[in-house]
């Protein structure tokens, strides 16, 4: 009830890196059905669905901080959930700079509790 999906058509890689407008249409359908909504997330679930349990998901995933996609860049909080990749926080900080992101890893519970912190500190 309070989760949409964003069906991106024939070009994902538009609708998640260059052009926000369906997400902020979705998230303007979640305002207008829950007036009390304070906070959003908003995940980059792939561009193929496809491969759900296939190494082509995280062929490129070391480049995406790379591709400086409004997410990316303009996030209050860049949760990053490929902990294992080291190119990730190098990239992270160059498209950031001061903008804070965290690694997550959720089998371990790794940057949980900083995620939780900060939402706790700066949204709620």
């Amino acid at each position: 009830d309070r989760i949409l999906g964003v069906e991106t058509g024939g070009c994902p890689h538009t609708a998640i890196r260059e052009d926000a407008s369906m997400n902020l249409a979705a998230i303007e359908q979640l305002e207008v059905r829950f007036p009390d909504l304070d906070l959003v997330f908003l995940e980059s679930g792939g561009d193929n669905l496809a491969a759900t349990f296939s190494p082509e998901l995280v062929a490129a995933g070391d480049k995406i901080p790379r591709k400086g996609s409004p997410g990316i860049t303009k996030s209050d909080l860049l949760v990053i959930n490929k902990a294992d990749l080291n190119v990730m926080e190098r990239d992270a900080k160059k498209m950031r700079g001061e903008k804070p992101f965290i690694f997550t890893n959720l089998k371990i519970k790794q940057g949980l509790k900083e995620v939780i912190e900060f939402v706790s500190q700066n949204i709620c």
